[in-house]
């Protein structure tokens, strides 16, 4: 039975070792169920298992920490380690019901960055606070409200009034409500700021619709009352000089930072030093069964594992 106490933060081979043996045993009954022909339905099954088991090993630790008073850093810790533990076995299973290729690790590696780095502003050290975002239908009726009580209080004939409105209504049917969003990876408070931020992993070759609506989304936030800071946080210290990362950087709505500046920000926020943690503890080569580690040499996907 594995043992919930502040040692788990420092105990890598135990949680690996735990989560193996779930991870086995729920492979064993997905095969019963679906056989060994149907790799993609293994695959979702075994991560979707792995990641039960992760939610069901936090929430133990979450509550061992309220009942015994950890620290804050305590906690975060033994959710960081318990949550890259988990990782290593998700690739490893998924890898061996469905063999990697480059497209699928590489998305894959990128989408475990972002939730990875947003731990520490779930359970941060420094006193931040998590808000939901506006809806973009509310943002859009409170401002046609603040323009049309402005254009009505104008010393001008009714008819250029109702003119007046009729423009500012045409200008927002030019925008498609319904692709808007203005929900971001992360929206919290710091020191009484509102923040919004983007994670990238990295920029593909093609980003310039993403790109366009985050520079839509960031002015919306930056025109409105509550002052919003929109902050763009990219793991690649390679796209510092993207054509797409650069023209968020240089727009004047985004504040961007990639690599290092990234992990600067984030230790800056939640108060704990992420990229140092990183550097102390994952070890993805020697933390995988060798077999993925063979499957991803060969294939050349090493490098995609530089966190």
């Amino acid at each position: 039975m594995l043992s919930i106490d502040k040692t788990l933060s420092s105990s890598k081979e135990v949680l690996l070792n735990y989560f193996r043996e779930r991870a086995s045993e729920s492979l064993e009954e997905l095969r019963q169920l679906y056989g060994s022909i149907d790799y993609k339905r293994l695959a979702s099954e075994i991560n979707t298992a792995i990641t039960s088991t992760r939610n069901n090993l936090i929430l133990a630790v979450l509550q061992t920490a309220d009942s015994e008073d950890w620290s804050l850093e305590e906690k975060l810790r033994a959710v960081l380690m318990a949550t890259y533990t988990s990782y290593v076995v998700m690739i490893d299973f998924r890898n061996e019901v469905w063999a990697y290729d480059y497209m699928s690790f590489s998305r894959r590696i990128g989408e475990l960055w972002e939730p990875f780095c947003k731990l520490c502003f779930e359970y941060p050290v420094n006193e931040i606070s998590l808000f939901v975002p506006p809806l973009f239908s509310e943002v859009k009726a409170s401002l046609t409200k603040e323009m049309h009580g402005y254009i009505d209080q104008l010393n001008i004939a009714s008819e250029q009034k109702a003119d007046l409105r009729k423009c500012y209504d045409k200008v927002w049917s030019m925008v498609d409500a319904g692709q808007i969003k203005l929900e971001l990876d992360l929206h919290f408070i710091s020191e009484g700021q509102k923040i919004v931020a983007d994670f990238k992993s990295g920029f593909g070759s093609n980003e310039k619709g993403n790109t366009n609506r985050l520079l839509l989304v960031a002015s919306i936030y930056k025109n409105l009352e509550e002052g919003y800071r929109p902050i763009l946080l990219v793991r690649s210290e390679e796209d510092r000089n993207n054509n797409y990362f650069q023209t968020l950087k240089i727009s004047r709505v985004w504040e961007a930072f990639c690599g290092p500046e990234a992990y600067a920000k984030i230790s800056e926020f939640s108060g704990f030093d992420l990229k140092r943690w990183i550097q102390e503890n994952i070890r993805w080569e020697t933390d995988f069964q060798a077999s993925t580690t063979r499957h991803l040499a060969d294939k050349e996907l090493i490098d995609y594992l530089r966190w």
